[in-house]
């Protein structure tokens, strides 16, 4: 069983984290007697037991929990390692995400195109942004930018490989607003406060997948206790639960 296991876990570079994690379940999910299916549209009582027995239970949760780990690894892969910089609550600040976004609107090479932020983008308390964008002029090229005392760097290459899917990685700056950074934040500075021993956090990050975005962190480590977290595409907050 924990052969079948670490296979799965060993294919999630090659099909995607996220289907890998949802296909757990369905890998050990016995054959179900057709006499005992629910009819269509019967309710299922909250109280039914687990298919499962506690051993492959304990497995089950144990390998998403790997997943959503190599998941938060997996897409951190394109980072670049910040220097540390004095925390200026840029995160909060609305007019100063605003006029961040404003400001990379107004790149002269973008001027009359659309721009497109490739596979991830950081927004750091220290008031620096990372991000990758399509390039203006050729779609298979991606170039990275960074935010930094009020102005947008000049484009680096970024070295792509025919194997990446640029397209599924793509969404429309206009699905980005930077202030929903600040509803974001103020989300997971509450949720901080709840937990104990659970410390702020400097650095919030938008990955792009199959051309939805989705939040990071998406977990909350406490001294006793670990919560996972969820926000909605405008960064308000969409579940929080303890693990």
């Amino acid at each position: 069983m924990k052969n079948l296991i670490i296979i799965i876990l060993a294919s999630i570079l090659l099909t995607g984290c996220e289907k890998v994690s949802k296909s757990i379940h369905e890998t050990f999910e016995p054959v179900a007697d057709t006499t005992a299916q629910l009819k269509k549209n019967e309710e299922i009582p909250v109280s039914v037991p687990s298919p499962y027995s506690p051993a492959v239970e304990k497995q089950i949760e144990e390998a998403q929990r790997l997943v959503s780990t190599m998941l938060e690894k997996h897409t951190k892969t394109h980072n670049v390692t910040y220097k540390e910089g004095k925390n200026t609550d840029f995160l909060t600040n609305e007019e100063e995400l605003k006029s961040a976004e404003e400001a990379l609107r107004k790149l002269p090479q973008y001027a009359g195109k659309e721009i497109k932020v490739y596979n991830i983008i950081h927004f750091n308390d220290n008031g620096s942004i990372r991000a990758m964008l399509q390039h203006p002029t050729n779609p298979g090229y991606i170039d990275n930018y960074e935010y930094k005392e009020g102005k947008w760097s000049d484009p680096t290459p970024e070295q792509m490989s025919v194997r990446d899917d640029i397209e599924s990685r793509l969404i429309p700056l206009e699905k980005i607003d930077f202030v929903n950074v600040a509803k974001a934040a103020n989300v997971y500075h509450q949720k901080i406060g709840q937990v104990e021993g659970a410390k702020p956090i400097t650095t919030i990050y938008i990955s792009i997948a199959n051309n939805n975005l989705r939040w990071f962190p998406t977990s909350i480590n406490g001294s006793r206790e670990r919560y996972s977290i969820q926000l909605n595409q405008n960064g308000t907050l969409k579940k929080f639960e303890r693990e």
